[in-house]
């Protein structure tokens, strides 16, 4: 088990969301069933977004296609076939993503990113869930 508070200070639950395999269904799901304020990250993006101020108890919660994703991940629009599809993302808030780094890979836990500066400046880790 990873001594997570007594070795990276998890601040709080960044954000959560499903990743989303079927635009359509997922788009009919939770904007027209459930009607949730959600909006695209950019024009035209199938990226939808809901900010802290937008839906309460959540500071960041969107829909997440899964070719962004793996874009985001490996740099291709598709999953790996030999890579268990992942149905949802979450993001903790940390106040050292090194020392969460070093435990997580000592740990044996696989990053999918490791320790990557993204363009708006988070510095992030991606892993399948343990």
């Amino acid at each position: 088990m990873i001594p997570f508070q007594d070795s990276s200070d998890v601040l709080f639950v960044a954000g959560f969301g499903p990743i989303v395999t079927d635009y359509k269904k997922s788009h009919s799901f939770y904007l027209e069933l459930l009607k949730l304020p959600l909006k695209p990250i950019e024009e035209g993006s199938q990226y939808l977004t809901c900010e802290q101020d937008g839906l309460e108890g959540v500071k960041h919660f969107a829909l997440w296609p899964i070719e962004q994703a793996a874009q985001s991940c490996f740099s291709q629009n598709e999953w790996p076939e030999n890579i268990l599809t992942p149905q949802s993302w979450m993001e903790f808030e940390v106040s050292d993503i090194e020392k969460i780094t070093d435990i997580c890979l000592k740990e044996g836990y696989v990053l999918l990113v490791n320790n990557r500066m993204e363009p708006w400046g988070a510095n992030r880790n991606k892993v399948i869930k343990p």
